[in-house]
């Protein structure tokens, strides 16, 4: 099968299309042809040699923690209604909170059966995969901020795969949304999903021109840039607000003065405190694809590359010029 390995820690010219052998599922996996794979920012920062302390990256490796494609094969405890099902999930090497996103730029990847989720009539592979990760993760996020009506909302890294998700969340709980991120045609992407107001974050002191938009700060605060922006917009909370930082485009987690906030009655709240193991996962994928194949939910999916052109991709996530997800077209049908 063809797949894409990293051999070294380097640029995106360490990506290369290979032939490797096909997997083979213990008992309570399967195979899943794959027709789509997500492509995370993350991937590419593992890919240069970043987070070995948290990641223990192997030599060599397929990167992809996300696929969606057809059951083709399955472990002799699974189900064997699965076979020939479209379906959406981890790979069998993933998972939030632990594992490793890799095995998913590939023709055949492995997944566990316990994670697989049917993907409906209505909703395409690519809307799907574009859900894989950012789905759950936004309506996890935004169930632990309870946004209310009325209120005042600010979300970083507003045109990313996340950020367009909570915009519209947050919308349609009634909610006004701030939108941060950087350049026009981003900006102009988060006024189109309904934004009331938008600040550019290149800018310098944009996370004091959120604070006057917002009367003296957001109610919540999504942050999925991370860093130092992150920290910014953790200034750009109101009193007794909440700040919920789930991201790291910027390069790591919001990087600000918690003591001050948490001073000012503000709640702080990374990622690992809300995706706890107690989410239904595999519920509350289902419940994002529903909202997409109703026309509640939009998937905004940027930028696709067929997966000869990986290095493409890993370039234009990591120059920040992508906007929503950006997804490998692995199937030759696609």
């Amino acid at each position: 099968m063809r797949a894409v390995q990293v051999k070294e820690f380097g640029g995106p010219e360490v990506l290369e299309v290979l032939e490797l052998p096909t997997p083979q599922p213990d008992s309570v996996e399967v195979v899943v042809d794959v027709e789509v794979a997500d492509v995370m920012f993350l991937d590419a920062r593992l890919r240069s040699g970043w987070g070995q302390d948290f990641f223990a990256m192997s030599l060599p490796y397929v990167p992809g923690g996300a696929i969606g494609g057809v059951v083709s094969e399955i472990g002799a405890d699974v189900d064997p209604r699965w076979l020939g099902k479209r379906v959406v999930t981890q790979t069998a090497a993933s998972g939030i909170g632990g594992g490793l996103p890799i095995g998913g730029y590939a023709e055949k990847s492995l997944a566990k059966a316990a994670t697989l989720t049917e993907i409906p009539d209505g909703l395409t592979t690519e809307q799907a995969v574009g859900l894989a990760h950012d789905g759950r993760t936004a309506l996890a996020v935004f169930d632990a901020a309870a946004v209310q009506p009325g209120s005042w909302v600010l979300i970083t890294a507003a045109a990313g795969g996340l950020g367009t998700l909570l915009t519209q969340l947050s919308v349609a709980a009634g909610a006004q949304v701030v939108a941060a991120a950087r350049g026009q045609e981003k900006l102009a992407l988060a006024t189109r999903l309904g934004a009331t107001a938008v600040v550019d974050y290149s800018a310098d002191g944009w996370e004091q021109r959120a604070r006057e938009i917002t009367g003296g700060g957001a109610a919540v605060v999504f942050d999925g840039a991370g860093g130092e922006l992150g920290g910014a917009a953790l200034t750009a909370v109101a009193d007794n607000g909440q700040f919920l930082g789930y991201g790291s485009a910027a390069g790591d987690f919001a990087q600000g003065d918690t003591d001050a906030a948490v001073a000012r009655g503000v709640t702080v709240l990374g990622l690992f405190d809300i995706v706890g193991e107690d989410v239904d996962w595999v519920g509350i994928t289902a419940r994002a694809q529903s909202a997409v194949a109703e026309g509640a939910l939009e998937v905004v999916i940027g930028q696709t590359f067929p997966i000869d052109q990986v290095r493409q991709a890993h370039a234009a996530i990591e120059s920040r010029s992508a906007v929503g997800r950006t997804l490998l077209t692995v199937s030759a049908s696609l």
